[in-house]
């Protein structure tokens, strides 16, 4: 398949034909990967967030959501602010 490099702001950037998209099930506000190599770029879909809102759940059962630090340290002075 054949596209072509078009100039973006101070950047540039490829078309990527409907069909493709389509076909990898990206939108225009789909996050990708892209891969350097010194004969080509690869672009990957980058895989959905599933099970995150699970996996936030459980934490927060098991109390493994707490913080590491606390939010406020004791001597500090919000006067100052």
């Amino acid at each position: 398949m054949r596209t072509s490099i078009i100039k973006i702001g101070n950047s540039s950037g490829i078309i990527i034909p409907r069909e493709v998209m389509r076909t990898l099930g990206l939108t225009e506000r789909s996050a990708v990967t892209m891969q350097v190599s010194t004969d080509g770029i690869v672009i990957k879909k980058t895989p959905a967030r599933n099970g995150w809102s699970e996996a936030a759940q459980k934490m927060r059962r098991n109390g493994d959501d707490e913080l590491l630090l606390p939010d406020v340290f004791e001597d500090e002075v919000f006067e100052e602010w």
